[in-house]
């Protein structure tokens, strides 16, 4: 972490920077992005509430070899990110 932004360097040497505020408001946990129906509909549940704790990161913790999970100071933790979607944001 960096301030108001999370770094990664990946294996090729390539570093890319996430503003905070940005990879909370794009989460995609089901809470927060929705989910699809039986249908495949995009079920969404109430818009999420933001605080300034919200975009504070606390932490970050490994899933296996292909994602990070973000811990925010609010509380939330349920986003994980994969690796290639974290690329293709950066």
């Amino acid at each position: 972490m960096l301030g108001n932004e999370l770094v990664v360097i990946w294996d090729d040497g390539h570093e890319s920077y996430y503003p905070l505020e940005q990879l909370r408001r794009a989460c995609p946990c089901a809470s927060c992005s929705g989910e699809p129906d039986l249908f495949g509909r995009m079920s969404m549940g109430p818009k999420p509430r933001y605080v300034p704790a919200s975009f504070q990161l606390e932490s970050v913790t490994p899933i296996g070899n292909y994602a990070l999970q973000p811990n925010w100071a609010d509380g939330h933790n349920y986003g994980i990110w994969t690796f290639d979607r974290l690329r293709e944001r950066g």
